[in-house]
């Protein structure tokens, strides 16, 4: 934004400085005046010679309010000038340290838009508003470093991840067009593969976004029936697997979207599915309240998880290359980003841990004291 220009923070705290300073030296030169000159005769007075014990003395004068005025004004001048000077030079130099930080502040923050985000202030000295500010900028920066990370890594993974169906795509189409005496049914099935990934890959991006900007409508939510839901949907595939199945638990309130909650459950239990055992593994769901959290846990056998991978899970695209799991279940790298997504988005907690027999746990807790007041809040309308 273009704006005119105009006098410096530093000037601006100078000029002040120094106007009260010389402010407050006139108030007490005029307090002198008001309440000690005052009393002093307008005319100078002489007395006569008088006696004494050593004979006489001579005349006394006592000078006047004119008097002691010609003589008080120019020293009251003088010390009026000398606390502008004083006050304009010590202005400068205390507005300059007292500004310091914020110049600091204003480079890291030019550094930023410019585009350099790994620039921190550190400001030193203990905590004040201008350290507390140049803390919180500090927070701030590497939220954006953070999150511009992941984001660039993000679109470089999707782009290279919808690139793959497309390109396969055309190279069916390619040798289709070139052999026409192809079998067509075969190439029907191929495109129709293809484009289902790529179209659940598009919608899995879609979610992650939605999660992302957390523009959805938060109502009470109860994670045993969702677990319940999310079980019956898949199992089928349990079964096709020789997985067996477990939902313990009682009933757990939370505020959210079920839509994105059940897509979270969801993803959770189809991933402790297919990354089990080939057959005879299980999968429990378990739901809990407890005093400050409602509480989701997901265990699942399986082979041994290395605890260098387990942080990586979360990320989009990363899978765990190291845990059995189908070819035709195998996902588009999207699954656990996505449940991370929803948990985030619903200012919830997300904890994997590797299980010691194999497989994983996984523990959400979502925050149900502001379910517990919406209950409370339509409790008496259900009794109307």
């Amino acid at each position: 934004m273009n704006r005119p220009p105009g006098l410096s923070a530093r000037l601006k705290l100078t000029l002040s400085y120094a106007g009260f300073l010389l402010l407050t030296g006139a108030l007490l030169l005029a307090v002198v005046w008001v309440f000690l000159l005052r009393y002093v005769p307008d005319s100078a007075l002489v007395t006569g010679p008088w006696g004494g014990r050593h004979g006489a003395l001579p005349p006394r004068f006592i000078p006047g309010r004119s008097d002691l005025l010609r003589a008080f004004a120019p020293r009251a001048a003088q010390a009026l000038a000398f606390l502008l000077v004083f006050g304009l030079l010590g202005g400068w130099i205390l507005a300059g340290r007292m500004l310091a930080p914020l110049t600091r502040i204003a480079d890291a923050a030019r550094m930023a838009a410019n585009g350099s985000l790994s620039h921190r202030i550190r400001l030193p000295g203990r905590k004040d508003e201008f350290r507390e500010l140049a803390d919180v900028f500090d927070a701030m920066l590497e939220q954006l470093e953070s999150h511009v990370t992941r984001q660039q890594r993000f679109a470089a993974n999707a782009s290279h991840e919808l690139r793959t169906p497309l390109a396969i795509s055309q190279s069916i189409l390619d040798a289709a067009r070139n052999d026409p005496t192809r079998d067509q049914d075969q190439l029907i099935e191929r495109l129709h593969t293809v484009n289902t990934r790529a179209i659940k890959l598009t919608e899995a991006l879609l979610l992650l976004s939605r999660a992302d900007r957390k523009n959805f409508t938060r109502e009470p939510v109860d994670l045993s029936l969702i677990a319940e839901q999310a079980t019956e949907t898949l199992l089928p595939l349990a079964e096709k697997r020789q997985i067996t199945l477990n939902v313990t638990g009682d009933k757990t309130q939370t505020l959210g979207s079920s839509e994105l909650i059940l897509r979270m459950v969801t993803n959770l239990v189809q991933n402790a599915i297919v990354h089990n055992l080939p057959t005879g593994g299980t999968v429990t769901i378990h739901t809990e309240s407890q005093h400050d959290a409602s509480v989701l846990r997901v265990d699942n056998t399986g082979q041994p998880v290395s605890p260098d991978l387990v942080p990586t899970l979360t990320e989009p695209f990363q899978r765990g290359t190291q845990r059995t799991r189908t070819n035709e279940h195998a996902g588009v790298g999207l699954g656990l980003a996505i449940v991370h997504s929803i948990v985030q988005a619903h200012n919830g907690t997300l904890t994997l841990t590797p299980r010691p027999t194999g497989g994983l746990h996984v523990t959400i807790r979502l925050p149900r004291e502001h379910a517990e007041v919406s209950q409370q809040a339509s409790s008496p309308s259900r009794a109307c």
